[in-house]
């Protein structure tokens, strides 16, 4: 029974970690509900700088010219700008582990916030940007586009 138990114990110290979240799971409804837009979009090009943020750490921001494909929350605007943390300066590269880097021809679907000075960002950090396949798959998930925008049409009421 001993031998049981432990070996039980052994099993959930090795998968509680690797299934550990920081806070608690934001699923699709809930961030469409937190976002102020939500776009479908291709990256038209990525520019990387130094920046200092608000804690005063200077780092590496990337802005993204975004070319909007479809609108599912906000006002609609044919392109856009978004910054994420991390990106290339020279031969300088910061990553940033929870936010993905973004690359020329991309597409995905961007839940935005509006930071200081109206930059947008993406809503819940990397939870904020969720990249597409060519067959518009939502990356490392079983999800489409198309049940994607079912979920945040039915968490916002159908709107915009």
């Amino acid at each position: 029974m001993i031998k049981r138990f432990l070996a039980l114990l052994g099993v959930l110290s090795a998968v509680l970690p690797v299934s550990a979240e920081i806070g608690p799971p934001t699923d699709i409804p809930s961030r469409a509900r937190g976002a102020g837009r939500i776009v479908v979009a291709r990256v038209l090009d990525v520019r990387a700088r130094f920046a200092t943020n608000r804690f005063g750490d200077q780092l590496i921001i990337s802005t993204a010219m975004l070319e909007v494909a479809e609108t599912l929350k906000g006002a609609a605007v044919a392109t856009l700008e978004v910054e994420v943390e991390g990106g290339t300066v020279g031969d300088l590269t910061l990553k940033v582990s929870d936010l993905p880097s973004l690359e020329t021809g991309e597409r995905a679907v961007f839940f935005l916030d509006t930071g200081q000075g109206g930059v947008n960002l993406p809503h819940d950090r990397g939870r904020g940007i969720l990249k597409l396949t060519q067959g518009d798959q939502i990356q490392n998930s079983g999800l489409t586009l198309a049940q994607l925008r079912d979920q945040v049409r039915a968490a916002i009421g159908g709107g915009r």
